[in-house]
């Protein structure tokens, strides 16, 4: 009699299960199906605008009155979604994306008024493909746009590399392709001219995981800190330990607040020798390690890094976002 009320119970429960698996399919089929037809809607409503513009009865110009004129009827016939900014947006997504298969229903509307805001054709490429990739947030979006990422990203390629990068976004298919510089940490809000320790560093990093694993980017999944590593009853601990899905390998970062200094490029060697015999399984590849300091030498690295075999990286980081109009000029330059 017991067993077959704790069977019905699991059958009950299997019941309930069952039935909200399929309603969150239906509601996020219903959601996907709904914004398709909204950006899908308002690209076609762009196209009227610039269209009745380019006829010659309007300026096409952001100060245009029609603007004015076409939110006050449209929400006067049909409600709310026409203010005079989200009729620019959808102005500029006709303009910006002539083509409507270009337009991904995979993002949102709010997305796409993100990405519009970007006057670069290669920067608006790359930061929609990235979202599409790594299902970006709009708040991630938001974010990754105002830290710079595409420009961060693009000084480490030649100008066919910068443009594979605009069209197909961050594909990590090598320890390269991991590596940013510099890396920017202005999440985890730490005061200027604060004399911060090392240790204080990395607690603010636990502290704000989710948001240094949005900047590391694709793939990684957090192991440990302080990893503790034995050699003739020595201890050495590495601040950082991940492992990236993509790549099958462990990622050992070590955090400096000082200048780039060669003993620490000797040490982190060390370290992935170490992993490389006695941590790796016959399934992963090489580790990558990677130094982040406060300054960095180009110079001094260059010489340390010289014969390192090892997959072995040293990037600067930020507390504060970067200057983008230094960053576009320097890209300006490159391409």
């Amino acid at each position: 009699m017991v067993n077959e009320l704790v069977k019905k119970q699991d059958n009950y429960s299997s019941l309930i299960l069952d039935i909200g698996t399929l309603l969150d399919s239906a509601r996020k089929k219903v959601f996907y199906e709904v914004n398709i037809a909204l950006i899908q809607i308002y690209w076609e409503i762009g196209k009227k605008i610039v269209e009745y513009e380019q006829k010659g009865n309007e300026k096409a110009e952001y100060g245009s009155k029609l603007l004015d004129t076409l939110s006050k009827d449209l929400k006067e016939k049909y409600g709310k979604g026409f203010s005079r900014s989200n009729l620019q947006y959808i102005r500029l997504l006709y303009i910006k994306y002539p083509k409507c298969q270009t337009v991904s229903g995979k993002l949102t509307w709010s997305h796409y008024v993100e990405l519009l805001t970007i006057d670069d054709n290669l920067a608006r490429n790359f930061y929609e493909k990235q979202s599409i990739n790594e299902n970006w947030s709009v708040r991630e979006l938001k974010r990754q746009i105002n830290s710079a990422l595409f420009h961060r990203i693009a000084f480490s390629k030649d100008k066919q590399g910068v443009l594979e990068l605009s069209k197909n976004g961050q594909l990590s298919q090598k320890p390269e392709d991991l590596i940013k510089d510099p890396y920017v940490l202005e999440f985890l809000r730490i005061p200027e001219n604060y004399n911060y320790s090392e240790k204080e560093l990395e607690q603010k990093i636990i502290d704000n995981l989710q948001m240094f694993l949005l900047e590391l980017g694709k793939g990684f999944t957090f192991v440990g800190r302080q990893y503790r590593i034995t050699l003739n009853n020595e201890h050495f601990y590495v601040d950082l330990v991940f492992y990236h899905r993509i790549l099958k390998c462990f990622v050992l970062i070590d955090l400096k607040i000082g200048k780039a200094n060669h003993l620490d490029v000797g040490q982190m060697n060390m370290y992935l020798n170490y992993f490389k015999k006695e941590e790796n399984t016959s399934d992963d590849n090489a580790p990558i390690g990677i130094i982040l300091y406060a300054e960095k030498d180009d110079i001094l690295v260059e010489f340390a890094l010289g014969s390192i075999s090892n997959n072995l990286f040293v990037s600067k980081y930020k507390l504060y976002l970067p200057d983008k109009k230094e960053l576009e000029e320097k890209l300006k330059n490159l391409l």
